[in-house]
């Protein structure tokens, strides 16, 4: 963390001083808005979040409940959102709370027995070393209350606007084109309507989405007619495993997936409610706690689960269905228009929750369309960029859904209809990328460039996340998670792994430097008239020597860029190898040298040699578009 730059701070430096739309912030929602967020889950709290390190744009973000989530239901955080936390400054504090899976236990019947259940086999969560983040288990409430804590801490000070349900809106011309109808649902005004205007409108208001419905979107897929219980309780057990995940199977009684919970006491257990008759009419959500409890107990035996206290329960069918299109264009209007209006989150994929994907999903539509938009309204980039929103997400939440299909369908099974007594933790263990958030695979566009050069940085696949490794920062000589020091501030990350040669030798590194510092063809030229050097783009340097070796002096002005009103130098962003893992090495880096852009959510957008310049130039002369000026 960085502070001091504009003065001496005596107070939490994670408040950052407000600007822009922050200044004297309106309480009452205005009647026109820059962008409009509707409903406070994962993503559009991640969505304001984001938007509140862009002070110029003003966002509001309106909840019918009075006030913030007491309980969510959505509770697992797999580790590519804890990477996220971290880019949002409360990874550890989140993890320091919240419960952390490290093995999954799998449990069957008893051989000798059938009637009696057995542990049978212990699989590792993360056995190949996927990230170092961990897995999480912690309410999705906690999960909201760091996003709002992060928002009202940025420039922006973005807060909620409760007690505000959305009745409809209507797309038109102007500049605030998107007319939407709000209800009061508390207070003196309570049942009234009133109306704003805003020129982009987030839809984040769940499964039964009213924005989803007033841009012409419906959710289409099928259910498996399989029902499950789910509770949340504290209970004695003599059950040895209650503080494990666990996949228990039981011959003739269904399947448990037992999910502990944070705090030490607490556990969610999905309950095996069995098939559901075609003419139900949705009977089976009527079944009671009691019934519940029951037939967990009919699982789990030869143990017994004594129910002290129930926080929360619920019945669900599983589904999956997805919407065709994540925004307000319709098929025959693709490159007519540009979209004003986005759902996210359940709004347009639904699921079961046994796969843990739900808010993880749902958070990464939040966070990518809320820079786009950022760079949309400040100038940065033209409105097309909004267009990738759609093409990118849906792609992801179709896979989600087909591989939640064949999670969903195994736990169901009866143990003697697997092909091979090991056939659910070896799709556990085999699969364990895809869950924890690291198979999102982006397609060239705009701003993810082709393959043609990823022999350079195999390590860092283009479309993909920047998987962090180690590096030593020359200015203190702290060895550091790399990609940990990018915060969520909107800014594109140029990383240049420089050639062998020191600073200072006319290297093609040097080259580069003076490229980037001086050449109007550079990204850092288009940066806004007397900001930070960085304002919108953050340029490091890897070299290969250790730091004792590198000349901080020699380093290019590219890479020690002047920052806040008293232009400091800014000595973070010049880094050594780690002799104890060369990121060189770890990452498969040519040798030679190599550039790796990064866009502001973290995926890899390009990967070029040192030397290209011209490639570098139009790279981001394309995401800037050639006409990038402030939005209407």
């Amino acid at each position: 963390m960085q502070f001091h730059h504009h003065g001496y701070v005596s107070g939490d430096p994670r408040i950052e001083p407000a600007a822009g739309t922050g200044v004297d912030r309106p309480a009452e929602l205005p009647e026109q808005i820059d962008v409009l967020i509707v409903g406070s889950g994962p993503a559009g709290m991640l969505a304001a979040a984001q938007l509140a390190q862009f002070p110029s744009v003003t966002t509001r973000l309106v909840e019918r409940r009075p006030g913030r989530l007491a309980i969510g239901q959505a509770d697992g955080i797999q580790a590519r959102s804890v990477e996220t936390f971290q880019a949002f400054g409360f990874a550890e504090r989140i993890t320091a709370e919240a419960y952390q899976i490290t093995e999954m236990a799998f449990w069957k019947p008893d051989p000798r027995d059938p009637s009696r259940i057995v542990r049978s086999a212990r699989a590792q969560d993360d056995p190949h070393g996927i990230s170092e983040f961990p897995h999480l288990i912690v309410n999705q409430a906690r999960v909201l209350d760091y996003f709002a804590e992060f928002a009202a801490s940025s420039p922006a000070r973005i807060t909620p606007d409760y007690g505000y349900e959305f009745v409809g809106l209507t797309v038109g011309d102007g500049e605030f084109p998107v007319a939407v109808t709000l209800k009061h649902t508390a207070g003196a005004e309570e049942g009234t309507e009133r109306t704003v205007h805003a020129k982009y409108v987030v839809g984040a208001d769940g499964a039964r989405s009213r924005v989803r419905s007033s841009i012409g979107c419906t959710l289409a897929g099928d259910a498996a007619n399989h029902a499950w219980g789910v509770m949340d309780v504290v209970a004695s057990t003599d059950f040895p495993d209650i503080r494990l995940k666990c996949a228990i199977q039981s011959h003739d009684g269904g399947s448990i997936l037992l999910i502990p919970r944070e705090g030490g006491h607490l556990f969610r257990m999905y309950v095996d409610l069995g098939e559901v008759p075609a003419d139900d009419a949705g009977n089976v959500r009527k079944t009671t706690i009691e019934q519940i409890i029951a037939q967990a107990n009919a699982i789990l035996s030869p143990y017994t689960l004594d129910v002290r206290n129930v926080a929360w329960h619920s019945v669900y069918e599983v589904g999956h269905r997805l919407t065709d299109r994540f925004d307000d264009v319709l098929p025959e209007e693709l490159g007519d228009r540009t979209p004003r209006v986005f759902i996210t989150g359940d709004a347009c994929h639904t699921h079961s929750a046994k796969a843990g994907q739900g808010m993880n999903v749902s958070m990464q539509d939040g966070f990518n369309i809320a820079w786009k938009l950022g760079h949309v309204l400040e100038g940065r980039s033209p409105a097309s960029l909004l267009s990738t929103y759609s093409a990118e997400r849906q792609v992801v939440a179709k896979n989600l859904i087909d591989f939640d299909k064949t999670w969903s369908t195994m736990m169901a099974k009866k143990p003697e209809e697997f092909s091979s007594p090991s056939e659910l933790e070896d799709f556990y263990v085999r699969t364990a990328e895809f869950p924890a958030g690291f198979m999102t695979e982006y397609t060239p566009s705009m701003i993810v460039g082709g393959a043609e050069q990823q022999e350079l940085a195999a390590g860092f696949p283009v479309g993909k996340r920047f998987k962090s490794a180690r590096a030593v920062r020359v200015s203190d000589t702290n060895p550091l998670h790399l990609g940990h020091q990018a915060k969520a501030d909107g800014r594109w990350r140029i990383y240049v792994f420089a050639d062998p040669a020191l600073p200072g030798t006319d290297s093609p590194t040097d080259a580069l430097g003076e490229w980037l510092a001086s050449s109007p063809e550079s990204p850092l030229a288009a940066q806004p008239a007397g900001g930070d050097d960085d304002a919108w783009f953050d340029a490091r340097v890897i070299y290969q020597h250790p730091h004792t070796e590198i000349d901080i002096n020699a380093v290019p002005r590219a890479f020690k860029p002047e920052v806040g009103p008293f232009r400091l130098t800014d000595l973070n962003k010049v880094y050594g190898v780690d002799p104890a893992a060369d990121i060189f090495d770890e990452r498969q880096l040519d040798r030679a040298g190599v550039v790796v852009v990064v866009r502001p959510d973290q995926y890899v957008a390009t990967v070029l040699p040192l030397t290209a310049t011209g490639e570098l130039g139009a790279f981001f002369a394309g995401v800037r578009g050639e006409r990038a000026t402030a939005q209407a």
